[in-house]
């Protein structure tokens, strides 16, 4: 079972060697992403919306030790779930979910429900730092 985490805890794991992995598409995590994440996307998309990443373990597999510490962020939580199930069956152990993702959960009327990472007011960037963007994770993966 993997912990789930609040944004404010999220940045404290950071601070203590924790990554943060951003699972989100390309296209979300260019429009804005926590400052230092990694983007390695479970889903991908394609011309009928998103469709899983066969790449994603690979991927993983190549940049990170399965024993390094992951926050482990989508949009709003749901993806993160699911890459956490992925990254835990393929023997990782050590991981956080983000809950909120970056974004944060919305209510039925679309309003803020739970602040993600974002609207937590935490650092973010919107070019990624060198080697952490998922063409040049994909390309040396």
């Amino acid at each position: 079972m993997v912990d789930i985490v609040t944004p404010e805890e999220a940045q404290s794991l950071l601070q203590d060697g924790y990554v943060y992995l951003d699972v989100r598409s390309v296209q979300e995590f260019e429009i804005g992403h926590a400052t230092g994440a990694y983007n390695i996307p479970v889903m991908l998309r394609s011309g009928r919306g998103l469709a899983p990443n066969p790449k994603f373990l690979s991927v993983v597999n190549a940049v990170f030790a399965k024993d390094r510490p992951l926050v482990v962020a989508c949009k709003m939580g749901g993806r993160s779930k699911r890459a956490c199930q992925l990254l835990t069956g393929d023997g990782f152990t050590v991981l956080r979910d983000l809950s909120a993702g970056f974004d944060g959960k919305k209510d039925a009327f679309g309003g803020l429900k739970e602040p993600g990472w974002k609207p937590a007011g935490l650092p973010v960037s919107l070019d990624a730092e060198p080697g952490r963007s998922y063409a040049e994770l994909e390309a040396n993966g």
